[in-house]
């Protein structure tokens, strides 16, 4: 007990050493509002303001995204943009669709096709690395007349993460699916079904009207050579949208102070929550973000005040860090009830893993985003990322119906939110995990995520945040 103590005690002071460092890091740059934002809003420290009249979708798993984006690329008239954090030039883009080589090379062929890709690790300590990305580059450009680039202006330790796809300025797509087959294949549908490997749930959306031209813009902030501004699109019938981002300070020229609205967008958001928060993410170690929730459950504003997070079984890193803050949580709830972690597995006997990387946040159906940024310091602080924001209750709504019809293998999932998760939620997850334990067979694909004591692997976690992002 003195030991479990005395853990404590000391990952809670290393810590708030990080959040101290990021707090006087952005005040040092000029974004100090950006780490203590006023509760609510659109994200007010960036570049980009919210651009009114956008039409939106939503496209959940990779069965749904990838057939959309060889549609638009095959239509396109004028030129296509891609970036990403690593491609695989083989990867299949939906059933009986090209190969991501074959789908670019072809439209190359009538239109600029230029690739922008991070430049790997260093180091060969970390995948993928610079001679990794150096391969996959000469296979993908072979051939053809795909121009690509490698960025390597990244912080030590860190990555390009944001997953783009412009297609002739008019469409673009934000979200979390990584074209490529690294660490599991995209290509899942929503029923992720058993399929012999690792499922896989992601989100991105569709966009089209001026807020596209914020996307295109920040292409053009990272790609090397000129490329002419985007036209911004008439308003369409659609709510407003802004495009939010992390870029660190001293990367790019075109933004020297960098950009941290991502991390303001959340801080007012769950600042401002009143029932409901709804976070899907590859991971949950920012304790910035966790800190704001376990105040929230200890004090909730109200008595339908829920925190439902889903999140990967094993995540591919950052375990530890992940673990340590879900025991926060479950400690701020104090068994009351308020807080749900869960994740999901393929149904069946030994059913596999299905890989949560989906990064979506939902506040009281009003506030939404959806992008590439995960819950962690990586995301808000170090690597670069894009996601939007949208403040409008029809779609925030739609949205997390969407997901939760998904997830809870339901269509009627349109009733009070509170009462889904006492009533639904919390005794399917439960007993899922009830079952898997007991004979390894579950019937369902929601599954309780084991709660864990305040600190996981004694320090593991917190010393991995102050050696990486402190």
């Amino acid at each position: 007990m003195a030991i479990s103590k005395l853990d404590d005690v000391l990952g809670d002071r290393i810590e708030r050493m990080v959040r101290t460092h990021h707090r006087r890091r952005l005040t040092r740059i000029g974004h100090g509002c950006a780490f203590t934002p006023p509760a609510g809003g659109w994200a007010d420290s960036g570049a980009f303001a919210p651009r009114d009249g956008n039409r939106i979708e939503l496209l959940v798993d990779g069965g749904e995204v990838l057939p959309r984006i060889v549609a638009d690329v095959e239509a396109a008239g004028s030129h296509v943009h891609v970036a990403g954090w690593f491609f695989t030039p083989g990867l299949v883009m939906g059933h009986d669709g090209p190969t991501l080589a074959a789908l670019l090379g072809e439209a190359a062929e009538r239109v600029p096709v230029r690739v922008l890709a991070w430049a790997g690790a260093p180091l060969p300590l970390f995948h993928p690395d610079r001679a990794e990305v150096r391969a996959i580059r000469d296979l993908l450009v072979r051939g053809t007349r795909i121009e690509m680039q490698l960025d390597a202006a990244e912080r030590p330790m860190h990555c390009h993460h944001e997953k783009l796809v412009i297609v002739d300025d008019r469409v673009a797509y934000v979200g979390g699916l990584d074209l490529t087959t690294l660490a599991g294949d995209r290509f899942d549908t929503s029923a992720h079904d058993p399929r012999g490997r690792l499922g896989w749930h992601d989100v991105c959306v569709r966009l089209e009207g001026p807020v596209v031209a914020d996307v295109v813009d920040h292409f053009r902030l990272r790609w090397r050579g000129e490329l002419a501004p985007a036209v911004r699109a008439e308003p369409l019938d659609g709510p407003a949208v802004q495009l939010v981002r992390t870029v660190p300070e001293h990367v790019y020229s075109g933004l020297p102070k960098g950009e941290f609205t991502i991390l303001e967008s959340y801080l007012r958001a769950l600042q401002s929550a009143e029932r409901l928060v709804y976070l899907e993410s590859q991971f949950l170690w920012s304790s910035e973000v966790v800190s704001v929730l376990a105040a929230k459950l200890r004090n909730p504003p109200s008595d339908e005040f829920r925190v439902v997070v889903l999140l990967p079984a094993r995540p591919n890193n950052g375990g530890d860090d992940t673990r340590g803050q879900v025991g926060v949580l479950v400690d701020a709830d104090e068994g009351k009830g308020r807080f749900l972690a869960c994740t999901l597995y393929q149904p069946g006997r030994g059913g596999g893993l299905v890989y949560v990387h989906a990064k979506v946040g939902v506040v009281d159906d009003r506030w939404l985003t959806i992008g590439s940024a995960n819950l962690n310091e990586h995301s808000l602080f170090n690597d670069t990322e894009v996601n939007v924001v949208v403040q409008d209750e029809a779609l925030a709504r739609a949205v997390r119906m969407r997901l939760w019809g998904e997830h809870l293998q339901r269509d009627d999932v349109d009733g009070d939110p509170t009462a889904l998760i006492d009533e639904v939620w919390r005794p399917l997850a439960t007993e899922q995990l009830d079952r898997r334990r007991k004979d390894g067979f579950v019937t369902h694909r929601l599954t309780l995520l084991p709660h864990v004591s305040r600190r996981a692997q004694s320090l593991l976690g917190p010393i991995n945040g102050l050696l990486v992002d402190g």
